[in-house]
């Protein structure tokens, strides 16, 4: 759904236009070239020899170019925010955003790529083209199911990180939050029962850490109602999910499934009913995550929940991507993994939970992305499973 495009005179008067007149990003040079000895060593005849360096040893780009420390932000723009399909041309704000964010808060340098193609085929075989520019790939805002298969190939083919952000980097912080929540009402994971509405990128792997990070037991639930396995016209995602998750092989709606849950994870972008949120049990845990309106209005939620978060900046506990993305690519980048592998993931989730100790509270599950602990806290757990998991390079 697209908003109606603000006139000429909302532009002129409006601060999120002059914000981002002439785009929010530029490249500046690390080296001055104040005179000829200069030049020659920035471009010919110097640059000469590290190029053959480099085509002699490859792994040398790694040292003497930038590319070790450069992210590409890709998108085709087929689901941008709460815009949904727009094209790669109005997806570019979000994907200059992204890359400020990236340097703002992890030192780590990015490109926006907005690319004009939707085919898997062709969006694969492009970035994989794009590679060697780069020591990551950060997919955005690409949409369900043909993520799943974008991020897949990709990472078979790529020998450098690629990370669907969407996916994941909501599905650490999710998993952050809630570990804390469960610290807070005395009930570990293992014994909770959780409700997922949303089965698109972010509702598939916020489930799969989930499961990953030992959850009870945890129902999924899509337009049609809940995922069980057996349940006809499930493509291949939503049917593996099936075989992982609701065993107890509840059917319906999310709402019946509600009915004494543990935990209720909102990423539909629909609604729940207040009667549903009151069938929880005691002490409920309820992240209702849709943006720009959540679920269930968070004051509503906190009648009957012990715990409330959203994506929201305006309410407390804002399970925003920010808070893991950054660190993410630092902590790989950083000792040149080869690859984000699930170890990695639950390390950046565990870190991030850890920031908030003793603080923890009820209105406190998750660190502010303003916290100048959480980048490195974030970038040091990466770092080390990288190397515990023998995925690094140095």
């Amino acid at each position: 759904m697209i908003e109606p495009s603000a006139n000429s005179t909302n532009r002129d008067s409006d601060p999120a236009f002059a914000l981002h007149r002439g785009g929010k990003l530029e490249i500046r040079s690390r080296i001055a070239v104040r005179n000829k000895d200069d030049l020659s060593l920035a471009y010919t005849p110097g640059v000469a020899r590290v190029c053959t360096a480099i085509a002699e040893d490859p792994e040398l780009v790694n040292d003497y170019t930038w590319v070790s420390n450069v992210v590409a932000v890709i998108t085709d723009g087929t689901a941008v925010l709460g815009l949904g399909d727009i094209g790669p041309a109005a997806a570019m704000p979000v994907m200059e955003g992204k890359a400020l964010l990236f340097k703002e808060f992890a030192g780590v340098d990015s490109v926006p790529i907005c690319l004009d193609c939707t085919d898997v085929d062709e969006l694969v075989e492009t970035v994989v083209r794009l590679a060697p520019s780069f020591g990551g790939i950060n997919l955005e805002d690409i949409s369900a199911p043909r993520c799943f298969e974008v991020e897949s190939r990709l990472r078979e083919a790529l020998d450098i990180p690629v990370f669907h952000d969407d996916q994941h980097g909501t599905a650490i912080v999710v998993l952050a939050a809630l570990r804390n929540a469960s610290r807070l009402v005395g009930k570990p994971l293992s014994a909770m029962r959780a409700v997922v509405a949303g089965a698109g990128a972010s509702g598939v792997a916020v489930s799969r850490i989930l499961l990953n990070a030992g959850i009870g037991d945890i129902a999924v639930s899509d337009s049609k109602g809940l995922i069980y396995d057996g349940r006809d016209g499930l493509n291949k995602i939503k049917q593996a999910l099936a075989e992982d998750s609701n065993r107890a092989r509840l059917t319906g709606s999310t709402e019946e499934a509600l009915q004494g849950a543990d935990v209720f994870i909102g990423l539909s972008g629909g609604t729940v009913g207040e009667d549903a949120v009151a069938a929880m049990s005691d002490d409920a845990i309820v992240f209702a995550l849709s943006n720009p309106t959540p679920e269930i209005h968070p004051e509503t939620a906190q009648a009957h929940a012990r715990v409330v978060a959203t994506g929201r900046s305006d309410f407390p506990n804002q399970i925003n991507n920010v808070l893991a993305f950054p660190g993410v690519f630092r902590g790989a980048l950083d000792v040149r993994a080869h690859t984000i592998t699930e170890g990695m993931k639950l390390a950046a989730a565990e870190a991030l939970a850890a920031v908030v100790g003793d603080d923890l509270a009820a209105d406190y599950v998750i660190p502010s992305p303003f916290d100048h602990r959480v980048a490195p806290a974030v970038i040091e757990a990466v770092s080390a499973q990288a190397r515990k998991e023998g995925v690094n390079r140095i």
